[in-house]
Parts: structure tokens; C-alpha cells; sequence
């Protein structure tokens, strides 16, 4: 599965990358740097996988090295979004020998965390690969994390949900009840929305789901609906708007992901790529690949 995965630009990621340098390096790598005072020392080294997954962050983990060493050379053996497998050497890299291991944990903390983002992913999507629905992430991210993160979902085959507040109108159960209803709520955004937001509405009830119609949203958010009910909303909607696409939330798992997509909605929120994910173990060994 050769996906074309899209890395956030540097102007954005490159102050993320030297806050987390600095936190790792401090006032200096007293080792590296007692060893290499000079710096310039030319070193050689690869990245292996120690388990199988998708791979996520190489671009990233480039720009780390070179962050600290511009003469770093790192080179990817294998596409974002691809599989690996145990024992497959994933990239290589040299470059002044400081620079290589002031960097190394930096670098390898992200990518293992991207990694594991984008292998549980994949998980997910090959659920529903043979059938319509796609999908999306959330906004329940680490802080600080959230545009690497959602990268990483998208390495593993989902697709992006709004990034922020400021990317579509998402009309949610709280919003509803400090608006009074969900007709009230749509009808005041509408005014100070600029176009061509979306607005989505949340529903947990059938006279919800025919409420948003009414009102004319755009998406509707079936939340935590059982599977019959989120049926028979598909089924109201369809009948009604073709227009309006139907978004599945709530406590979405691997074991529930297909029998939600076969009701026929267009999109499958789930936070647990990014929530319930483990870190992809990667190592970095110094010297040349062995043959």
C-alpha cells in the first residue's frame, strides 16, 4: 500500500524540532562532545526495525540531524506509509559522528511514536479497505504534537480531520445545550462564519439527526449511536439530502470499525490511532549495514 504522504512544512516543524533539541541537549552532550570535542569527526550509521509496522517520520527524523549538522546525509531505505519488517534497515545516515549522536534519541523518540500512530492505523483501515467509508482522525492529540501526529495517521491510510478550531464548524452536545437547541445554534454560527466553513453537528438521537437536516447542515456526527439506530439515520438521511455526508463517532474499536462502516456512513472519527497506539521500536547502530 504506496501512499503520497504530505510532511508539514519545516517553517512550522522547525521550532518544535530545536525546542526538543534543546530540551535533550541542554548546555551540551557532555559524552559526545568530551569524546568528539572538536565535532567534525566523520561517522557512519543505520536505523533498524526491532518489530514490524508502518513507517512514519523519516523526513522528520532528517531534519533533526541536520538541525545540528547541515553535512548530515540521511536516507531513507524505504517510503513513508510502507511496511517493515522485523530486522529491516530503514535508514542510513552520515555525517560528523556529534552530530549523529546528539541527535539520536530526539530523532528516534518521534519517529518510534509516528511510527506506532501510523502501524495501528493501517490496522484500522485495512477494516474497511473494500468498502466506501474512509477513516479520520481527531483532535485528541499530544500538545505540541498534533501536526506530526496527524501526519502519521496519515501514513497509515486515514484521512484528516479538521486541525484546529479554526478549520471547519463542528457543532457539539455542549455547544447544543448552551445554544438552547440545534437549530438556534447553526442559525447564530451561520452568521459569523466565513465562507466556505462546513458545519457539522453533532446527534445522538434520530430527532437530532432530523433537526441538523432541517437546519441545513452540512456533515452530521452520529455519536455513540448504537449500530441499528446509526442504521436508520443513514438510511433518513439518504432518503432526504444526498447532499449531507454522515460522519460515525464514539468508541470506535477494531473489533466494531467494519459493522460501522457497513451501515453505510461516509466517515469514521477515532481518536485511538493516536490514543491507543504503542511506539514502534526502532535502533540506531553505528557503522555500515552489514552484508
Amino acid at each position: 500500500m504506496k501512499l503520497t504522504v504530505v510532511c508539514p512544512p519545516f517553517l512550522l516543524l522547525d521550532p518544535l524540532l530545536q525546542a526538543w533539541l534543546v530540551e535533550d541537549i541542554g548546555r551540551g552532550d557532555r559524552t559526545t562532545q568530551g569524546i568528539f570535542p572538536t565535532g567534525s569527526f566523520p561517522g557512519t550509521a543505520y536505523w533498524v526495525a526491532k518489530e514490524s509496522g508502518v513507517v512514519a517520520g523519516l523526513p522528520v527524523a532528517a531534519r533533526v540531524f541536520q538541525l545540528l549538522d547541515q553535512q548530515v546525509i540521511f536516507t531513507p531505505t524505504i517510503d513513508e506509509g510502507m511496511w517493515c519488517d522485523r530486522g529491516q534497515v530503514i535508514a542510513t545516515m552520515t555525517g560528523p559522528m556529534a552530530a549523529l549522536l546528539m541527535g539520536e534519541r530526539t530523532a528516534l523518540n518521534l519517529t518510534m511514536r509516528l511510527c506506532g500512530i501510523a502501524t495501528l492505523t493501517r490496522k484500522f483501515v485495512d477494516q474497511i479497505a473494500d468498502l466506501p467509508a474512509r477513516l479520520v482522525d481527531t483532535r485528541k492529540t499530544t500538545p505540541g504534537l498534533r501536526l506530526l501526529e496527524k501526519y502519521a495517521t496519515q501514513a497509515g491510510g486515514a484521512i484528516n480531520h479538521r486541525m484546529g478550531l479554526d478549520d471547519a464548524v463542528m457543532i457539539k452536545d455542549n455547544h447544543i445545550a448552551a445554544a438552547g437547541n440545534i437549530g438556534a445554534a447553526i442559525a447564530q454560527v451561520r452568521t459569523h462564519s466565513p465562507y466556505p466553513l462546513s458545519i457539522e453537528v453533532e446527534a445522538e438521537t434520530l430527532d437530532q439527526v432530523t433537526e441538523a437536516l432541517a437546519h441545513g447542515a452540512d456533515i452530521i456526527m452520529l455519536d455513540n449511536m448504537p449500530l441499528e439506530r446509526m442504521d436508520q439515520a443513514v438510511k433518513l438521511v439518504r432518503q432526504r439530502d444526498q447532499r449531507v455526508k454522515l460522519e460515525a463517532s464514539g468508541n470506535i474499536t477494531l473489533e466494531t470499525v467494519r459493522a460501522v462502516a457497513e451501515t453505510g456512513v461516509d466517515y469514521i472519527s477515532s481518536s485511538a490511532p493516536v490514543t491507543r497506539s504503542s511506539w514502534l521500536d526502532l535502533s540506531m547502530r553505528m557503522g555500515e549495514v552489514p552484508t
